[in-house]
């Protein structure tokens, strides 16, 4: 069973992870941090990792698991909206 504790660790580990490598690619090229974060910023990016969040957290509540499975649920959802940003990015660089 995954406690709040755990869950909350796992996925701070994996948050700092994200923003070492956002810190890391911003000193060796001063504007990428801004590139990778802009997916909060697109409406559709940010509704697809709210519906998958939703649905996963969902899927948890109903199965019954314990609770600290809503966090991963949570980062789930936030790492969706970045994939749907990149792919969204490509699409629109491929019909240029």
């Amino acid at each position: 069973m995954t406690t709040w504790t755990q869950a909350a660790l796992g996925c701070s580990i994996v948050a700092a992870a994200l923003v070492i490598r956002t810190a890391l690619g911003e000193l060796r090229r001063p504007g990428t941090a801004r590139e990778q974060w802009r997916f909060l910023t697109n409406r559709t990016a940010v509704m697809a990792g709210t519906a998958s969040a939703a649905a996963l957290g969902a899927a948890l509540a109903f199965g019954g698991t314990d609770p600290g499975h809503a966090i991963w649920a949570l980062l789930s959802g936030i790492l969706t909206a970045f994939i749907v940003d990149r792919l969204m990015d490509q699409a629109s660089k491929g019909r240029e």
